[in-house]
């Protein structure tokens, strides 16, 4: 596959993110229309409709980003997620835990915490054997459109969303060429499920610099700017608790000294009742911090309320 990586106008990030967020808080503010409010009461969505948590935080699927939001409450609500996820891989284990807040189905504010375990890796990169990167991710996506299950089946639901991503270890940014340890990713998402068919269909428009989602730093020696990139998911609905997919996400390569491959996995997400989701997946993550064929399992648990 060929990562996606055209080179898009110049935009202010700072821009974008005012406007995003003068939209969240006008959307936040509006009362939910009658038509809407048929849709669903308290606690009322369809199981696996809130999909799992991403290792970003934020709603979507393992490692992809989707239009819909985090908890179990429709228009009348307030609703809730967290999750913990793992990612076992030859030479990394790959830990993320957080949580998101859904409002009204239309606004929804995440939080997670990554962290990387080079293992063996890291004494050969001088880091010192198991030492640990870490980030902070904050996201917020706003729904602007459509529905992911109800309405047309030719418009998803879509939203918009930023995700400011801190990391923790500057030093090693600069270290391995990273040219800054703070980044904001820009992306526009879209999701749909076809009840009748039982399929699931999504894609997201990333506009990001992150190198290795962040926890290597943003731009560097081979790319100072943001690239467009994509995300993308496929899923069949075995049974209302069941459903099994694969998702792929490509990626920048702005690092001379490791290249990044885009990601791939194939998964099942099974709800275990309308509170508790388990996921598991095989993912291949490509080359990791000059460590090859980085492929391995994802097991996730999260919890909506």
């Amino acid at each position: 596959m060929v990562s996606m990586g055209c080179q898009m106008i110049r935009i202010s990030p700072s821009t974008v993110a005012g406007y995003i967020a003068k939209a969240v808080v006008a959307t936040a503010v509006v009362t939910a229309t009658p038509t809407e409010a048929h849709e669903g009461r308290a606690g009322g969505k369809l199981m696996l409709t809130n999909g799992v948590s991403s290792i970003e935080g934020s709603s979507g699927g393992g490692i992809s980003t989707w239009a819909v939001i985090a908890g179990n409450e429709t228009v009348d609500g307030i609703g809730g997620s967290a999750h913990v996820s793992a990612i076992l891989l030859p030479d990394y284990r790959w830990e993320s835990h957080g949580a998101a807040i859904g409002i009204r189905d239309r606004l929804e504010l995440s939080y997670a915490r990554q962290n990387l375990d080079t293992r063996d890796v890291g004494e050969k990169l001088g880091i010192g054997r198991g030492y640990t990167l870490n980030q902070d991710v904050f996201g917020a996506k706003l729904r602007v459109a459509g529905d992911a299950i109800y309405g047309s089946a030719y418009l998803p639901q879509i939203a918009i969303g930023v995700q400011y991503k801190h990391n923790l270890d500057p030093q090693i940014v600069a270290a391995v060429g990273g040219r800054h340890a703070s980044g904001t990713d820009i992306y526009v998402a879209a999701t749909k499920l076809l009840l009748r068919q039982s399929i699931l269909l999504g894609t997201t428009i990333r506009y990001t610099k992150a190198n290795q989602n962040g926890l290597l730093g943003f731009g560097g020696d081979r790319g100072a700017n943001r690239t467009i990139q994509v995300e993308g998911t496929l899923g069949y609905q075995i049974s209302r608790q069941l459903i099994v997919g694969g998702e792929y996400r490509s990626k920048p390569d702005n690092l001379g000294f490791a290249k990044e491959n885009e990601w791939k996995t194939a998964y099942a997400a099974y709800a275990i009742n309308k509170n508790v989701t388990a996921t598991a997946a095989y993912v291949d993550l490509g080359s990791i911090a000059t460590a090859e064929r980085q492929r391995g399992g994802f097991l996730s648990l999260q919890t909506a309320f």
